[in-house]
């Protein structure tokens, strides 16, 4: 694998996982100097990076990224996207108010949980294998849950609730791209 190559890889999983252009940029070259250095001296960019540049470049982002400011994310993040799935499933059954049942809520609280815990053992929540844990995980725990716990609504999510819910993410991503806009060197 060629040093650019490497240098394309770690750039796209560091803004996939939202570390800041600056220091993106300061990542970059760091390990620019690292790859030349081991270039001069004989080696190949395997030596530097190991055999998967996905996990190196995770295993950084993790260290720029601290677990106080994942778990502020993802207390950003989680809500927003059981907001948006309940708006969808307001939309697809035409309801204001959407039933919550035993099986759904306890659904929702396995997906969620996985979800935080692969986000902090990883720094990602990309729409891979930790998805498929996490539903994987969230089935039976719902197909259980409905059977010894039965499917009369615990209570109603109503539509203003879940666009609530959607909120933080929105702001999120508002002041996300802000600081992407503000990061990007700006052309005379």
């Amino acid at each position: 694998m060629t040093t650019e190559r490497i240098l394309a890889i770690c750039r796209s999983n560091w803004e996939y996982r939202g570390v800041d252009d600056a220091a993106v940029r300061d990542m970059l070259a760091e390990l620019s100097a690292h790859l030349e250095d081991a270039a001069a001296a004989g080696r190949v960019p395997q030596d530097v990076v190991g055999d998967d540049v996905k996990a190196f470049a995770a295993a950084w982002a993790r260290a720029r990224m601290p677990l106080r400011l994942r778990l502020l994310r993802m207390a950003v993040l989680v809500p927003s996207a059981m907001g948006g799935l309940l708006l969808v499933a307001h939309l697809i059954r035409g309801e204001e108010a959407i039933p919550v049942t035993p099986g759904r809520l306890a659904f929702w609280l396995t997906i969620s949980s996985v979800t935080v815990a692969v986000e902090i053992r990883r720094g990602t929540l990309g729409l891979g294998k930790g998805w498929l844990v996490a539903v994987g995980a969230g089935l039976p725990v719902l197909i259980l849950t409905e059977w010894l716990a039965g499917d009369e609504p615990l209570f109603h999510v109503a539509l203003w609730a879940s666009v609530l819910l959607t909120l933080p993410g929105a702001a999120y991503a508002i002041a996300r791209r802000t600081r992407i806009q503000m990061d990007k060197p700006r052309a005379k």
